[in-house]
């Protein structure tokens, strides 16, 4: 079940925006959207452990527990299904990919690959990779301090920011080498890394996700404090721009507006004792599930959207300018028969 504060479908119209979202604990991917008459609008498909999804408007890439999807959009331009989506992404393509614990994910190009693809954070063997025609992964890039590609989560490699279609930064929990080793530094391990130098920019964070560079910054979600803010390049100290009520992971941008993914932190080890707790008692407020729209200019908290029930926790949100209502196909049901769309003859 979806509420949103009244003014989100209306500032949507506004951008001209929607937004799809992906929860690994509810195996979903929604999509977020509006009707003719403005009003809000979401689809869900089921998508076994969905964490890094990314999409042009076209295709969709999302992953899951141990695949990867493509999605391609079927609506014309200027069309939309009887339903009103101007969206509709079909399954196209499912590689293998095994246990990876893939995080975030873009369409780009690097050293190491032949043309563009998707590039994105496997997570579970601490480097950047894409997808290989003959195994199940092709690594591109590892950080400075691992000395090995094995599968072991050492440092929680998870965030991945793009620049000219190429990875710029990434984020990881700690700089360690040891199997699980991230675990004991959750509270100012954190690090962001140059990817073409290997350099670490930035360190001293909690939990840092979702880094992006917008508008001439580079921003992230220092998630252990529950805060979005951005880095400053000369020194390499993290500027907090505002808080977020809850453990903030997913970050998106439509004009000077920051949307941020919030989740309800489980009750076991990887989210306790975090500094986000002290924040969230000293302000007397309750972490929340849903999205967070906030005005860079000013750091306030505009409108909300939020997940009720069994949705507890989101991992990626991603804008989709220009697209008013997508929805896809799920792989159960007729629709995967019937919907057939052959190209043209030559």
């Amino acid at each position: 079940m979806l509420t949103a504060s009244p003014g989100f479908a209306g500032w949507m119209a506004e951008q001209h925006v929607s937004f799809a979202v992906s929860s690994y604990q509810a195996g979903r991917i929604f999509f977020i959207g509006r009707r003719a008459d403005n009003s809000l609008r979401g689809h869900e498909r089921a998508l076994e452990h969905c964490q890094g999804i990314c999409t042009d408007g076209q295709t969709l890439w999302a992953s899951s527990r141990s695949m990867l999807w493509r999605f391609q959009n079927a609506v014309p331009p200027g069309k939309v299904t009887q339903t009103g989506a101007d969206r509709l992404f079909m399954p196209r393509e499912g590689r293998v990919m095994g246990g990876l614990d893939i995080h975030d994910m873009a369409v780009g190009q690097m050293a190491g690959m032949t043309g563009s693809g998707p590039i994105f954070v496997a997570t579970r063997y601490n480097c950047l990779a894409t997808i290989s025609e003959t195994m199940s992964f092709r690594p591109l890039w590892r950080p400075r301090f691992i000395s090995a590609i094995v599968h072991e989560d050492r440092c929680h490699l998870n965030g991945m920011a793009m620049s000219e279609g190429t990875p710029a930064y990434v984020t990881a929990i700690a700089a360690s080498d040891v199997a699980d080793g991230w675990r004991a530094q959750r509270r100012e391990g954190g690090v962001l890394i140059h990817v073409l130098s290997g350099e670490t920019v930035a360190t001293g964070l909690s939990m840092p996700h979702s880094p992006r560079i917008w508008n001439g910054r580079i921003w992230l979600l220092n998630s252990g404090h529950g805060e979005l803010g951005w880095i400053e390049p000369e020194s390499g100290r993290f500027r907090p721009a505002a808080f977020c009520p809850g453990y903030a992971r997913g970050l998106a941008f439509a004009g000077r507006f920051a949307v941020v993914g919030l989740s309800r932190p489980r009750g076991e080890g990887t989210f306790q004792g975090l500094p986000l707790d002290e924040q969230l008692q000293r302000r007397q407020e309750t972490p929340r599930c849903g999205l967070l729209v906030i005005d860079t200019e000013t750091g306030a908290a505009l409108h909300w959207l939020r997940f009720e029930h069994t949705i507890e926790e989101l991992y990626d949100v991603v804008a989709m300018p220009g697209v008013t209502q997508a929805e896809a196909i799920g792989f159960r049901g007729e629709d995967l028969e019937r919907l057939i769309l052959p190209e043209a003859m030559p």
